[in-house]
């Protein structure tokens, strides 16, 4: 049978807010993407790990940055810098702040669905 669906960020299904941050969750055939803003200043460990009462961020991601600079640090001590038009994939067991004065906006396709959830 051939079909499709076709849903909006304009009008997600859900959107989660936390100090300096947004996800808005748009929820197509069994699937999740998120659209998350984080904005100058926002850091994981202070802004989303009081919700989550992890020590680390326990969401897999896979995502794609539109803009801003964002640093992940992971559990093992690696660490790297994505932006705009990069594509990653962490694991769970990480850490994660705005680098430098832009917002930070990136679809998330694994890690949505339990973001931010208390």
């Amino acid at each position: 049978m051939v079909g499709y669906d076709l849903k909006t960020m304009k009008a997600p299904d859900e959107v989660r807010t936390f100090e300096k941050g947004v996800l808005e969750v748009v929820k197509i055939d069994g699937s999740i993407v998120g659209r998350s803003v984080f904005q100058p200043g926002w850091r994981w460990s202070k802004h989303v790990k009081p919700i989550a009462k992890t020590e680390w961020c326990e969401a897999p991601h896979f995502l794609y940055c539109i803009s801003g600079r964002m640093h992940v640090i992971m559990s093992d001590g690696r660490e790297f810098e994505m932006g705009p038009g990069d594509v990653a994939r962490m694991s769970a067991g990480h850490d994660a702040y705005v680098a430098g004065d832009e917002a930070v906006v990136a679809i998330d396709w694994q890690g949505a669905s339990q973001y931010a959830l208390s």
